[in-house]
């Protein structure tokens, strides 16, 4: 294995910059199940809006890397940080150019670039995501979350736990898996309990910290004893959650290690799947032409509770009964 990474900036734990995540979720919704097998090695890149450990959106596309990473023998290359398109698509283009195997870009806000740029490099393979449209081109796969499936099982175990019967919500940009997130977050809070209040404030903005963080303590000051949200700018609301000692539930990557006092469960994005599947195409010739959607049901979104956090076994029972349910079809998310 080998491994390059490009920091264009220099990020602490928690430095966070713009990214943006859409989603549509009208995909074809595929399970993932093989896996390569190759005796060469496979070279991937990555280019991504936000820190390779921002413990959000890029972080669950280099942690499933990671896990793929242990399966074969793969040379990965990362370019984080790529907030601005026109940086990113330079170096889409490069990686392409050096005759990379497959060159993910990790963000919605790319796709424009990315229909411009694949078809000059016909025998390169790209992947993006969170998105259902490849183009219409032969050599780009796509992937995205049905992240409002594990927005609805965190609503369901929020409105559990909560004693004030206030939810606070602090949102990015009102679109995609974000804006999923929200959805069935709201969504299975009221199935819970049908007279819950949750406030749902969008900063309009991915990157925000300190909005984040003035958003989330206004949650507080209105009653909210549980907080949620999505994207990078959420460590600042998972801050003020930890100051103020309020439950935080979080979302694509698991965010227990920022507050592990009040971190309770995070739903977690994991890619392996659709990488194993997109790899395995490459290898056997298939370059692109087809939409995934991770899930609950196929393993590619997963909660992972907090072994730290006290949860009532009364409450974990009906986060546990709604991921049951999903999966079975009796409770139906978003339709």
């Amino acid at each position: 294995m080998r491994r390059t990474y490009t920091w264009l900036v220099l990020l602490a734990a928690f430095a966070l910059v713009v990214a943006a995540c859409g989603g549509d979720d009208n995909a074809e919704a595929t399970t993932t199940t093989s896996t390569p097998v190759t005796t060469e090695t496979f070279r991937i890149a990555v280019v991504a809006p936000s820190a390779a450990n921002d413990l959000a959106f890029t972080q669950s596309m280099i942690d499933s890397l990671n896990v793929i990473d242990g399966e074969m023998d793969l040379e990965i290359a990362v370019t984080d940080g790529m907030f601005v398109v026109e940086d990113a698509a330079a170096a889409i283009r490069d990686y392409a150019d050096k005759g990379y195997d497959l060159v993910i870009a990790h963000g919605s806000q790319y796709g424009g670039s990315l229909a411009e740029i694949a078809p000059d490099f016909p025998d390169t393979s790209f992947a993006w995501g969170t998105a259902a449209e490849t183009f219409g081109l032969p050599n780009v796969y796509s992937y995205q979350a049905a992240s409002d499936q594990g927005g609805y099982v965190m609503g369901v175990l929020a409105a559990a736990l909560s004693k004030t019967g206030t939810l606070g919500v602090v949102g990015p940009v009102e679109v995609g898996d974000a804006k999923l997130y929200v959805d069935g977050f709201a969504a299975g809070a009221k199935a819970e309990d049908p007279a819950i209040d949750v406030k749902i404030v969008y900063t309009g903005s991915f990157s925000d910290v300190a909005l984040a963080s003035e958003t989330a303590q206004a949650h507080v000051t209105a009653g909210a004893d549980v907080l949620t949200g999505s994207a990078q700018m959420v460590v600042g609301a998972i801050g003020v959650a930890s100051t103020e000692g309020v439950a935080w539930f979080g979302t694509q990557a698991n965010q227990t290690q920022i507050a592990p006092d009040v971190v309770v469960a995070s739903q977690v994005y994991h890619w392996e799947g659709v990488l194993r599947e997109i790899i395995a195409g490459v290898q056997s010739g298939t370059l692109g032409g087809e939409a995934y959607t991770i899930d609950l049901a196929n393993g590619g979104e997963v909660i992972e509770y907090n072994p730290g956090y006290d949860l009532p076994a009364d409450v974990k029972a009906k986060g546990d009964a709604a991921v049951a349910g999903i999966i079975d079809g009796s409770i139906v998310v978003g339709g």
